[in-house]
């Protein structure tokens, strides 16, 4: 199995920065896609960014400009910069990764628990 651990969540002013970590840890063979998505209370979980294993990132249209997502596929582990932060942006970010253990392949979903970024206005 593989485990995801997040870090970097907190409480910021609207307009500052803060910059989240992922480690994957466990049985892991082979990561693709490493990614963060985001759940505001009430709403429904949306992607944030995604980035695979060969670098090309995605971005939901509202981050594009403010965040940048990166990976570090030798240490199993995903950022993303969060710059210019908005109430908006105030959720539970989870990491995201789609992976597989062991040979043969069996790609599966893996998240993190989750952590909490908060922006005051």
């Amino acid at each position: 199995q593989v485990q995801l651990v997040e870090s970097g969540g907190d409480l910021v002013q609207a307009g500052g920065s803060l910059r989240l970590s992922c480690a994957a840890s466990g049985s892991i063979f082979l990561i693709n896609v490493m990614g963060w998505y985001r759940q505001a209370s009430g709403k429904q979980r949306e992607m944030v960014a995604t980035v695979t294993r060969d670098g090309t990132t995605n971005y939901i249209d509202s981050v594009k400009g403010r965040f940048t997502i990166s990976r570090d596929n030798s240490k199993n582990t995903v950022y993303l910069q969060m710059n210019s932060l908005k109430p908006e942006d105030t959720a539970v970010y989870y990491c995201y990764s789609y992976g597989s253990p062991s040979i043969p392949l069996r790609f599966k979903d893996y998240w993190g628990q989750g952590t909490q970024v908060t922006v005051s206005s």
